[in-house]
């Protein structure tokens, strides 16, 4: 039986040359009226986004769409109004495509993450895909690196596939992969791939990363967010033992878990001895995942699904907020209606840990906005706030004055509760409004 030797090689080489070509070409390829999409972050072949809007200035295609998951470069139709002719769509915003919803020219597709997959698929044309991988290995595949994400349910919709191959992209063993037969098109391009900005280390996120890093315990399964809070958790966890990642980004923080043994997975149930993400960002990400058969990559409609979450015991989940009720409604995605990001994986995790046999979930953040300014525990969400996690999955609340426990907890319970964590200098207003609505008596 033959296994693929020199001979099958070289058909893949041949066929890899046979469709080789430059960016300006791939990009002349496009016609007009095409719905485009890429995956997240990583996944952005930026370049070619601006090389089609050239071709729009130019009056040579029109009337395209472009559909984007978290874009964390500039993108021609987030920068600038061009009408119908190149329009963005956003399932989840950076800032580009959150300056270009709000001053009206941008779309924003409400969901949750681990619903994309299902909505590209029933609501969503592709006729070509746009994505950043690996050079090509020996057998004719190509890595998506860093990303599982929807991935899978673009190259399966797409009517066409066109990769950028770019070799800063790490080689990941365990996530999506594409043979060169199923192609249309490449170009190569080194590019440098993207990293989450730096975070302000300080004494406020590492006093609530260490109230919440008292609660997580050993050999818990844990998700966090981005942010300051979220690094600063992982800075203490290094003295815990067995902790597992399953998590819908993968960081640096949890990558130096990893290296010093604080996380082993192996007490995972699920994929155990196995780092579990279905993205990550980061320099040590990158290098940490290639070529690794530790780590994988897979797709957010399963990473993030309450009931997968829900089947590791001790399950932690950490995300972070922009203002918080009395009801504990959290809103984590608009400043009043304004429009920032999206709601992520953030209920999908609350949910998961709640269901799981001693899981818990904290929502963090600071106690004030805007210079101390203004509270973030509010008697009522901004008007036209969004709601990202319900009152009813919403379980604890942390900020740099303690931890409130939310989930049983009556009303008044969870005002008298979040009033005790709040910024002393407004918690006499708090408890004013509570009083005045017959909250507090």
């Amino acid at each position: 039986m033959s296994m693929g030797g020199p001979a099958q090689v070289n058909t893949h080489q041949d066929t890899y040359r046979r469709k080789l070509s430059s960016r300006a070409r791939i990009a002349s390829r496009i016609r007009s009226g095409w719905s485009c999409c890429s995956d997240i972050a990583s996944s952005v072949p930026y370049g070619l986004y601006w090389d089609l809007a050239e071709r729009v200035r130019r009056g040579q295609i029109e009337d395209l769409r472009v559909y984007t998951i978290m874009d964390m470069s500039p993108l021609p139709f987030y920068q600038e109004n061009m009408g119908a002719q190149l329009k963005g769509f956003s399932w989840f915003s950076g800032a580009g495509a959150r300056g270009a919803v709000n001053a009206g020219f941008g779309e924003y597709l409400p969901c949750y993450y681990r619903d994309v997959p299902a909505l590209l698929t029933q609501y969503t044309r592709v006729d070509a895909f746009f994505a950043v991988v690996s050079p090509m290995d020996e057998q004719g595949y190509f890595s998506f690196g860093p990303v599982g994400s929807c991935t899978e349910s673009l190259l399966k919709k797409s009517d066409r596939v066109f990769l950028q191959v770019n070799h800063n992209v790490p080689r990941a063993l365990r996530g999506p992969l594409v043979h060169i037969s199923q192609v249309d098109g490449l170009w190569e391009e080194a590019a440098p791939l993207p990293t989450l900005p730096p975070v302000s280390h300080n004494a406020l996120s590492a006093t609530i990363g260490g109230l919440v890093a008292e609660e997580i315990p050993n050999g818990a399964t844990i998700q966090l967010g981005v942010g300051a809070i979220p690094e600063a958790i992982t800075e203490v966890l290094r003295s815990k033992h067995d902790l597992g990642l399953h998590t819908e980004l993968l960081t640096d923080g949890m990558v130096d878990l990893i290296r010093c043994g604080a996380v082993t997975n192996e007490k995972k149930p699920l994929h155990t001895g196995l780092t579990v993400a279905t993205f990550g960002l980061g320099q040590k990400v990158y290098s940490y995942i290639h070529e690794n058969p530790a780590v994988e990559l897979l797709p957010v409609s399963y990473v993030n699904d309450p009931a997968i979450i829900a089947r590791h015991p001790d399950f932690v989940s950490v995300n972070a907020a922009l203002e918080v009720d009395f009801w504990g409604q959290v809103c984590a995605e608009s400043m009043g209606p304004a429009h920032v990001s999206g709601t992520g994986g953030q209920s999908d995790f609350v949910r998961g840990a709640i269901s799981s046999k001693g899981g818990k979930s904290f929502i963090v953040f600071p106690s004030t906005a805007r210079n101390g300014t203004v509270s973030r525990i509010v008697s009522q969400l901004s008007p036209g706030a969004v709601v990202s996690t319900s009152k009813n999955d919403v379980d604890y609340i942390a900020t740099e004055y303690g931890i409130a426990k939310l989930r049983g907890q009556s009303l008044s319970q969870r005002t008298r509760a979040l009033i005790g964590i709040a910024h002393p200098n407004f918690r006499d207003q708090l408890t004013f409004e509570a009083k005045k609505r017959n909250i507090l008596v």
